[in-house]
């Protein structure tokens, strides 16, 4: 421990000697260790452990319901949960977890706020207490619309109620409903959906307050509940399931009119489907690997700077051996220096880390004004455990290897000062070589990563969703007003009329969900005549309510029979339109129009195909869908779509007069282009290009400082040589040549060590790519060209510098 001690003050004072290498090793580090840290981080805040003070989170598992046939996730009915909750034996609980929201009228604009329906057991099963009042208790989570009661977040109780000790019995309306407020949950729990911080919770008794396709507790065919699972202590996964699908098994044999083709799973959290977990569990894996590769490109830089600073030192290390020193002492003397710096960089690493945690955020727009996204990073135990861990692994990565040959020097020779060449070769240069080799080629990979994510982007970004984006999207929230029905009917049956009439706009119309957004679909069992179902397949659609001129106005094609026509009403026979994919797959080599569907035990009749188009995400397949007439499956809750020739804003104030006119009391929502929906749903290409490039240029900036520091000191060691070249008529362009040279001999074996590697491992990024080879040669084309260009600044500097050598004073010197 003394000779610890005394190694680590004799650190600090070579630190403080030389504070030119000391900060910019430290920079070096503190980039490497503070990105891996800050991206263990974000796995562990929004993967692993997502859920703040919720105990109990590796037994946790997400519910995942399919059906055979149906892409995606479908869903639990409440019937069939409460069968799994009877039935089982090995899961300690269930819970219910569905988010929803409300309308909140501020002024004469709308605010959306976000909420949750869950079970009665949710607070319990979770481990989260309260900190005023209580959770709910288990007669609240049945009846219907029985018990209007909230828990309210932390940040509503501060934000809206000014944080009132008195809070519990107050009331405050959700959804048109008066809600007596129970508790407050803690600051630090903000549900249980990754993505959105919640502002209430209510019980699953509520669930028709909060929903506006009607009451669902009893309909063991509507499928709407989002779920997570505890296992009991000691129970595996394994278990579990074949449990979980011999009591699915049991449902669909029992009731196969609903259950048919229904399977259950459990998931691992970072695996949720029906939150953000999934589509970022991908995105946050590459970004591992890319922070692990900036971390090692550090490690390399670090190393070779402390080779450089071994050799100023080579004096210094004869005259410790010649005294006696072991070999042996000196390399733990040059480690401890080397865990001091990593030390220092590991701290400003998790500093780093910490500034960045709530980052992810900024990619990710808010769906509506008052709705607050929630991405935070968490850096507990395991986090700081990790960074200590690459903090004691960096330090052996770069410390070591330069430790061992500053300890191997020839006392015969060493106290005779000589100079190398340019292209002279020894251990030490070859070692100084190879790792700018490693931070030329890691960096052509992260190069080529991110022009690969950049097409991509760029081709997503122009592709066509099958739609026009220009169209203003906008709507009227009813249901929150207390509407029914009929008189949902009424007013949006005026409004529409109005908005048509206003000066500026082309065409509107009603859809019940706009495409690109995070509200489901309707979707049902059907029956097709003439189409055979296989016996394990239960033929189930989406579909979207929409009124006439809905193709016209968001500008989907009809390629085949007509579009709604007002007349489409309840009175008229109900009618359908099938897109093509639907047209292709339930009417092989016949013509659809006139054909009949069955829905909900109604059968519709075709009247005309759509052109395919996208509905959720520009990546998804094509699939098949379908749409109803608005006009014959009325919604109290529905949007309003506007093709016009006036800005957003100018609508926005004409809407609001329009409503007004007809309702005082409420306010339109703010108007906006379908195109920021399709933006929005496309963040993680846009999350996976920033990060891969923010790391990508601090791996091309680290390499840059590697190959300059390596070339420098080349020039520096290289005085007499370069000296003796001029002398005999060595001109400027030779010299300059010369130097250039080393440097790009080097970039250019590191690219073609790179480019093996970055085609080997680019095949992984295939998920996140869009109509871009993982191979794309304008990706790495660009690469090389950056790359050579950033070698070129970087051997110049050194290389101007040994034209100004003046030979006489060089000889004498040498």
């Amino acid at each position: 421990m003394q000779t610890f001690l005394q190694d680590l003050r004799f650190g600090f004072r070579m630190l403080r000697r030389t504070p030119g290498f000391s900060i910019l090793a430290i920079l070096c580090l503190t980039l490497g260790i503070g990105t891996t840290a800050a991206v263990f981080s974000w796995i562990e805040g929004i993967l692993v452990r997502p859920y703040p003070l919720v105990a109990h989170q590796d037994r946790m598992f997400a519910l995942n319901a399919t059906t055979r046939g149906v892409q995606g996730y479908t869903g639990i009915s409440y019937p069939d949960f409460l069968d799994l909750e009877k039935n089982s034996t090995l899961f300690e609980s269930f819970i219910i977890d569905k988010i929803s929201g409300t309308t909140l009228s501020v002024g004469d604009r709308a605010e959306r706020a976000s909420g949750g329906i869950v079970s009665a057991n949710y607070f319990d099963a979770l481990g989260v207490r309260p900190i005023l009042g209580r959770g709910f208790r288990a007669e609240e989570g049945s009846g219907r619309n029985a018990h209007p009661v909230t828990v309210i977040s932390y940040l509503t109780w501060k934000d809206r109620y000014k944080g009132d000790p008195d809070i519990i019995g107050k009331t405050q309306y959700l959804n048109g409903v008066q809600h007596t407020i129970i508790g407050v949950a803690p600051e630090k729990f903000h549900g249980t959906f990754i993505g959105y911080s919640f502002n209430f919770w209510v019980p699953t008794s509520m669930q028709e307050t909060f929903d506006t396709t009607g009451y669902k507790l009893e309909d063991r065919g509507a499928r709407w509940i989002e779920g997570y699972a505890f296992l009991k202590p000691g129970v595996t996964r394994e278990q579990a399931q074949a449990e979980l699908s011999a009591i699915a098994k049991r449902l669909e044999n029992d009731y196969p009119g609903t259950d048919r083709g229904h399977e259950i799973t459990i998931l691992p959290l970072w695996k949720t489907p029906f939150n953000q977990a999934g589509a970022l569990s991908s995105t946050l894996a590459i970004t591992l690997a890319v922070a692990i590769f900036v971390l090692l490109i550090a490690c390399a830089n670090v190393s070779n700077l402390l080779l450089v600073r071994s050799l100023l030192r080579r004096h210094e290390m004869t005259m410790r051996l010649a005294l006696g020193a072991g070999r042996g002492r000196l390399i733990k003397q040059l480690v401890t220096e080397g865990l001091l710096l990593s030390v220092i960089a590991a701290i400003g690493g998790i500093a780093v880390a910490y500034w960045a945690r709530n980052a992810l955020v900024l990619a990710f727009p808010s769906p509506a004004p008052g709705v607050v996204m929630e991405f935070a990073g968490q850096i507990d135990w395991r986090v700081l455990a990790i960074t200590i861990a690459i903090c004691v692994g960096s330090t052996l990565l770069f410390a070591l290897v330069p430790a061992i040959q500053a300890s191997q020097s020839d006392l015969s020779t060493a106290l005779k000062s000589e100079a190398g060449g340019v292209l002279a070769g020894s251990s030490r240069s070859r070692l100084r070589s190879a790792f700018v080799l490693v931070q030329v080629s890691l960096s052509f990979v992260l190069l080529a990563g991110t022009g690969l994510l950049l097409q991509s982007l760029q081709r997503i970004q122009n592709a066509s969703p099958g739609f026009a984006t220009d169209v203003l999207m906008s709507g009227v929230d009813l249901f929150s007003s207390g509407y029914n029905v009929e008189r949902a009917k009424s007013f949006h049956t005026q409004l529409l009329d109005r908005v048509r009439e206003l000066p500026g706009v082309e065409s509107a119309t009603l859809t019940r969900v706009p495409p690109f957004t995070y509200l489901p679909y309707s979707s049902a069992p059907i029956e097709v005549d003439g189409y055979q179902a296989k016996p394990d397949e239960q033929p189930t659609v989406e579909y979207d309510e929409v009124a006439e001129q809905y193709f016209a106005t968001i500008g989907i094609p009809i390629v085949a029979g007509r579009e709604f026509l007002r007349t489409d009403d309840e009175k008229a026979p109900p009618t359908a339109i099938v897109n093509e994919a639907m047209a292709a797959k339930y009417w092989p080599g016949k013509d659809p129009i006139g054909q009949r569907l069955k829905v909900k035990d109604k059968w519709f009749q075709v009247i005309g195909i759509a052109k395919n188009a996208n509905y959720e995400t520009k990546l998804e397949l094509p699939r098949s869908f379908f749409y109803v007439p608005l006009r014959q499956n009325w919604s109290v809750q529905t949007y309003l779509l506007i093709r016009a020739r006036e800005s957003a804003g100018a609508i926005l104030n004409a809407l609001a007069r329009e409503v007004h006119a007809l309702d005082p009391t409420i306010a339109p929502r703010v108007v906006y282009p379908l195109q920021e929906n399709v933006d929005r749903m496309s963040y993680t290409q846009r999350l996976s290009v920033a990060l891969v490039a923010l790391f990508g240029g601090m791996a091309l900036f680290l390499a840059a400082i590697g190959l300059y520091a390596v070339m420098s000191y080349s020039v520096s060691q290289s005085t007499r040589e370069l000296g003796v070249r001029m002398a005999l008529g060595a001109t400027v362009r030779d010299l300059l040549g010369l130097v250039i040279s080393r440097g790009l001999r080097l970039t250019i074996a590191g690219i073609v060590i790179g480019a093996v590697v970055a085609l080997l491992l680019t095949r992984l990024m295939g998920n996140l790519l869009y109509k871009v080879s993982p191979r794309d040669p304008i990706a790495f084309g660009a690469a090389l060209i950056v790359l050579i260009a950033v070698a070129l600044v970087a051997c110049f500097l050194p290389a101007r510098r040994a034209t100004r050598i003046d030979p006489v004073q060089a000889l004498r010197e040498q």
